[in-house]
């Protein structure tokens, strides 16, 4: 439900550390408890804090409660708040879509790319790192939700993903990432979730080395408790914890409106 400022009720905005401590405890609560009901233990499950469209100003609030790790989705956002914030013992993750001509600042800060799904990224990517002299932890990304306008690869072609990312040395294969389908139906939510599960679970069983530790990254705001249950690893929220935002979900992920 929208409040007066058009803003869900349901997620507050966090302006001060005790805002942010109450809801990032929140959170982490939220997670052990969809953990235990499936017998996993919430260690298992790492929290990736979603910053986009957050001011400098509340980041570094939510940094002194506690924050140590942020993702973003646009590659010139996270750059530009990179550089303001250097001061800041913050990891920065990238977990939207990646242009090639971006790629030189991905490989100069970034802690890991979440959303990899072309070979031409790829390519370009580790060229880049290959020059900065390091490697970067990548997830690939999947289209477990078979929406045309969404980004990542087709479930049929992960395998042959993964091999050809082989040729590629500087870029650390972690697992698999998805965006579920949008809907409040929490099980056609849930088979998106699944499904990447089972597509881990094929590749561990038939070419383990092209799948490294094999995380699952799934799972945000209105739907890491259904993730969690179906095997997530690692959670992306941001609104949970820094509050609504007023800039639609349309305008970081196609197709959505």
């Amino acid at each position: 439900m929208a409040g007066a400022n058009g803003l869900s009720d349901e997620f507050p905005t966090a302006e001060t550390i005790e805002d942010f401590t109450h809801d990032i405890a929140a959170v982490r609560a939220r997670i052990a408890d969809a953990a235990h009901r499936v017998g996993r233990d919430p260690d298992e499950i790492r929290l990736l804090p979603v910053s986009k469209t957050v001011p400098e100003d509340r980041i570094r609030i939510a940094v002194a409660a506690g924050l140590q790790q942020l993702g973003e989705n646009r590659v010139q956002e996270a750059t530009r708040k990179y550089h303001a914030m250097q001061d800041l013992d913050v990891e920065w993750s990238i977990i939207g879509n990646l242009q090639t001509n971006k790629a030189r600042d991905v490989a100069a800060y970034a802690a890991e790319f979440q959303a990899l799904d072309r070979l031409r990224v790829a390519e370009v990517l580790n060229r880049r790192l290959e020059t900065a002299g390091r490697t970067l932890p990548v997830f690939v990304q999947v289209n477990t939700s078979n929406e045309p306008q969404k980004y990542g690869i087709h479930p049929d072609e992960l395998a042959r993903f993964l091999a050809d990312l082989r040729q590629y040395p500087n870029l650390e294969v972690q697992g698999l990432m998805t965006l579920a389908i949008f809907s409040s139906d929490t099980e056609r939510v849930r088979k998106c979730f699944t499904l990447l599960r089972e597509l881990r679970d094929q590749m561990r069983a038939e070419v383990p080395e092209l799948l490294g530790p094999g995380e699952l990254s799934m799972g945000m705001s209105g739907d890491f408790e259904t993730a969690i249950e179906e095997g997530s690893t690692v959670v992306r929220v941001g609104q949970a914890i820094f509050g609504a935002r007023s800039t639609p979900d349309s305008a970081y992920w196609p197709g959505m409106a």
